[in-house]
């Protein structure tokens, strides 16, 4: 029987900035930039009793929570507390799934220190992060990766909620069936049409029935339904791709556009460097004002060389898209990807840079 712990830091950039401003504290704080175009990248709790939340538009968080303070999020800062973070993690075991810079799975099976227990090792690890980053994480523990996710959602914020083998069934049955990952609005809808409300209602259903619905993932969503799952927790991870993309302030021209894929491209290009990553595919995407989005990429028999090697497909690229000649565009990025020597990364996040989206 595995032990599986999933750690997720509470509310992690804002928590960061409000350790970091204690003016801020116990104040509404939100992540992000402010400005029409722009998202929440995270809220303080204090922001989100005001029913702000991440991925929500800024002018709507502005709206909803007009007392609140807007900060620029500075990664390069969560990135060094998210690699601390990681070493606590590392005195336990090293088999550490991480999965952005605030969360990860950890299999504490055969634990480091000696703790005998799963939910020993929990509650130490959560003291130390306390202690050490003055920051407060809530934890899962339970006999596989689902459930441990799920658990560590239970008792937020600075909780741990445990949930043993035996109980495992008695926990899932009156879930919304929502709860279960890949259910999203869409199949939540078909679900519902199928009279199935909670995870106990899944029951109803043969293996059979739910992949002669969903195909091979309806033996997934069957497994599920009964606590099942094998995944192990992989401590590799490689980063498949780097990207940069802004979405800008007003509409901009295609020349423009050209414009911006050849400065980032520099500053792509520069950061792969510094970590000896030299990638064959390169990838544009552009989404125009009435938010249609497409993405065009070209694997060269010779890898790009430099910044301007790069810079020069990126424009190639351009011309490739169908849009309108006339089109004006509200979002541009460029990307690399299919790299040489891929290495392992030390920190798995969203995008090598953050812009407005």
């Amino acid at each position: 029987m595995r032990k599986i712990l999933h750690i997720d830091m509470d509310a992690f950039y804002a928590s960061v900035e409000q350790r970091d401003r204690p003016e801020l504290r116990g104040k509404p704080v939100i992540v992000g930039w402010p400005g029409e175009r722009s998202v929440v990248c995270a809220a303080s709790y204090e922001a989100r009793k005001f029913g702000v939340h991440s991925a929500m538009p800024a002018t709507r968080a502005m709206r909803l929570c007009p007392e609140g303070t807007f900060i620029h999020p500075d990664f390069e800062k969560y990135r060094a507390v998210s690699k601390h973070i990681r070493e606590i993690f590392g005195r336990h075991t090293p088999l550490v799934e991480p999965l952005s810079l605030d969360e990860a799975y950890l299999d504490v099976t055969e634990e480091l220190t000696g703790i005998p227990t799963a939910t020993e090792t929990a509650e130490v690890i959560r003291r130390e992060i306390r202690s050490e980053t003055h920051l407060t994480a809530s934890a899962g523990v339970a006999p596989n990766k689902f459930l441990a996710k799920i658990a560590s959602d239970w008792r937020k914020p600075d909780g741990c909620f445990v949930i043993r083998p035996h109980q495992v069934q008695q926990f899932l049955m009156p879930l919304p069936v929502r709860k279960i990952p890949g259910v999203g609005p869409a199949t939540e809808k078909v679900l519902t049409d199928m009279g199935i409300a909670t995870v106990g209602d899944l029951h109803v259903f043969s293996n059979a029935q739910l992949v002669a619905r969903f195909g091979k993932w309806g033996t997934r969503l069957w497994e599920l339904a009964r606590g099942i799952d094998e995944s192990p927790v992989v401590p590799s991870q490689k980063r498949k791709s780097w990207s940069s993309e802004n979405t800008f302030p007003t509409d901009i021209t295609i020349e423009e556009v050209a414009a911006y894929i050849t400065a980032e491209s520099q500053k792509l290009w520069k950061a792969l460097s510094d970590k000896q990553l030299t990638g064959r595919t390169v990838t544009v995407k552009l989404r125009t004002g009435d938010f249609k989005t497409a993405t065009r990429r070209l694997t060269p028999e010779t890898p790009p060389s430099s910044g301007d090697d790069l810079a020069r497909i990126g424009t190639e690229l351009l011309t490739r898209f169908d849009f309108p000649p006339h089109s004006r565009y509200r979002l541009a990025g460029i990307g690399m990807s299919n790299f040489v020597d891929e290495e392992d990364e030390e920190e798995i996040s969203d995008g090598l840079f953050r812009g407005q989206v």
